[in-house]
């Protein structure tokens, strides 16, 4: 008997151990590489051919996807996926999958973690202390969160977290999010704004939570950072390209603004670099973290949990959880439903007649009935089939049972 090969996971950055050895005893050939990157990571896709590659803040660049032509799924272990070139991706019909959510508690805690360093100067004052200063008089004067605003774009997951811990300090919450409207921002107890000047006119910190995506590109620019109040609080633990860094530098110096940041520009992919933020050169009070925003413990076993059951659903059953480069809306405008036999032969048949007939199949499902022995094919095509080709369908195979023609509800 031919013995059947394991499906093979290439994880290229680090990773929790009890996933490894969970996707192990799930029936995966795993290589942990959690240095490949760039040229590495290409020739080690080549070298395993891996069925499904795992990373985190790794590049996933189109010569990489290309690499090995067994490559079917790319599981971006953490929220974000704007490290992977989903369109190459897409183009060859490798699936990229995410993992909403699971870092939420992790961001939100950072995010207060800074709001409050940056209200009470906690790392100036540990600095002087250090050095042997005392300067309570300086360090004395902070304005406190409760009953001041605490805006927010973005009201994802992220966003929501860190509504409900602005909601702990006794702050209220303004927010903006593309999707939010004015009930569901009444659901949620925040005050909504028609967009994120609105939101920066009315808060006293401004926290960002926004996807990186072609239409959230610099959307907190000069425009928006000048509706805030002077000396205001700036926090990004989001995304660097959704901030216009030059014009928060030119907001610091006119407007005093203090700021919190976990991303920058053209940051090191790596967990080690030499690295000189410019934003952090632009003088006044800029605090910054080493984009960890994600890096607890507990999100990190979180995240694992979840990469492991995106491979064991695609193991099972081939569909992908959280993927993010399916085509939103199909074009099927038309459906052939065939239930027929349980038999070896009934598919192929029906597909060469459609072919035949000069039609594409967009979709299919086969659903299995109990018992096996019968079985419901649902096939969707992008045009109408000719008479003659579904007459040959309903009588050329002894083993169909039935078959119907429909168009699709729009």
């Amino acid at each position: 008997m031919i013995e059947v090969a394991r499906m093979k996971v290439l994880i290229a950055d680090s990773f929790e151990t009890e996933g490894i050895e969970e996707l192990k005893r799930a029936g995966c050939d795993v290589a942990y590489e959690p240095k490949a990157e760039g040229d590495a990571l290409r020739d080690a896709i080549a070298r395993t051919q891996c069925v499904v590659l795992v990373v985190r803040g790794t590049q996933v660049t189109e010569p990489m996807l290309s690499a090995g032509s067994a490559l079917s799924v790319v599981v971006r272990a953490g929220a974000g996926f704007n490290t992977i070139d989903v369109d190459a991706a897409s183009r060859r019909s490798i699936l990229v999958a995410n993992c909403p959510g699971k870092n939420a508690v992790a961001v939100a805690e950072l995010t207060f973690g800074l709001i409050l360093a940056l209200d009470r100067r906690i790392a100036d004052g540990v600095a002087d202390l250090r050095s042997g200063k005392w300067n309570k008089k300086l360090y004395s004067q902070a304005k406190g969160l409760k009953d001041r605003t605490l805006g927010i774009v973005g009201l994802g997951q992220i966003g929501q977290a860190v509504a409900a811990r602005a909601r702990a300090f006794e702050m209220g919450v303004a927010a903006w999010s593309r999707s939010l409207t004015e009930h569901r921002a009444e659901e949620l107890g925040v005050l909504y704004c028609h967009s994120p000047a609105d939101v920066a006119a009315c808060c006293d910190v401004l926290s960002i939570h926004l996807a990186a995506a072609p239409e959230t590109k610099g959307i907190i620019n000069a425009s928006v950072l000048n509706r805030l109040a002077p000396g205001s609080y700036v926090i990004n633990t989001s995304r660097a390209e959704v901030m216009d860094y030059k014009a928060l530098a030119v907001a610091v110096a006119e407007k005093k603004l203090r700021v919190g940041l976990d991303v920058y520009p053209d940051e090191p992919s790596g967990g080690e670099a030499d690295f000189k933020a410019a934003i952090l050169q632009a003088g006044g009070m800029i605090y910054g973290t080493h984009h960890i925003g994600a890096s607890t413990e507990q999100a990190q076993l979180a995240i694992a949990a979840e990469t492991v059951r995106i491979v064991k659903e695609y193991m099972r059953t081939g569909h992908v959880a959280n993927c993010v480069n399916l085509l939103g809306r199909s074009r099927a405008r038309y459906v052939v439903v065939v239930r027929h036999r349980n038999r070896p032969g009934v598919l192929a048949f029906t597909l060469h007649e459609i072919s035949h007939a000069g039609v594409n199949v967009e979709e299919m499902e086969n659903v299995i009935c109990a018992g096996a022995e019968s079985a419901c094919a649902q096939i969707k095509l992008a045009g109408p089939l000719p008479d003659d080709a579904l007459q040959r369908i309903r009588t050329g195979n002894e083993h169909i049972l039935g078959v119907t023609f429909a168009k699709v509800p729009d």
